[in-house]
């Protein structure tokens, strides 16, 4: 019989592959901001600036796409607009809704963190083979994909 922790070091779910590589990549991510000037940013702050563009969206659409409450993405966009990485402006689209848009220190920051992901993109690609890289994200979209369209089923 197997207990729990010698399953999860030798055939772990994908709940717990899935959090292994979420805090391994935000740690290697935010050490590297941290070390390029963007030091009072947080893994939290991700929810928001992983999902931002640079023409603004709307904080329903960050909800969305995070997967985290409304309510989660007021309060880190709050947080991201006091420390200077973005504003809340009309939507032209509807005068009703806000879009969260970056600031230049969000843009700076964003380009910053797609060079930081690119990097660490390309090093699994050229451990694994890019083909086989490109398979591995492809499978795991595929399934991440289908787990929220579940989720979203049973809510």
């Amino acid at each position: 019989m197997t207990t729990r922790t010698q399953r999860s070091r030798t055939n772990p779910d994908l709940g717990m592959l899935a959090g292994r590589l979420l805090f391994a990549v935000q740690n290697e991510l935010f050490t590297a901001l941290a070390a390029k000037g963007f030091d009072d940013l947080h893994p939290r702050h991700g929810a928001v600036m992983a999902y931002l563009e640079p023409s603004g969206v709307r904080a329903t659409d960050l909800a969305r796409l995070s997967g985290q409450h409304k309510q989660v993405i007021g309060t880190l966009v709050d947080e991201l607009e006091r420390l200077g990485y973005v504003r809340r402006h009309p939507d032209p689209a509807d005068r009703r809704a806000k879009l969260v848009c970056p600031t230049e220190r969000g843009l700076e920051q964003m380009r910053t963190a797609d060079k930081i992901m690119a990097g660490l993109q390309d090093r699994h690609a050229r451990r694994l083979g890019r083909e086989a890289f490109a398979q591995f994200k492809a499978a795991f979209m595929d399934v991440t994909e289908h787990q929220r369209r579940v989720v979203a089923k049973k809510s």
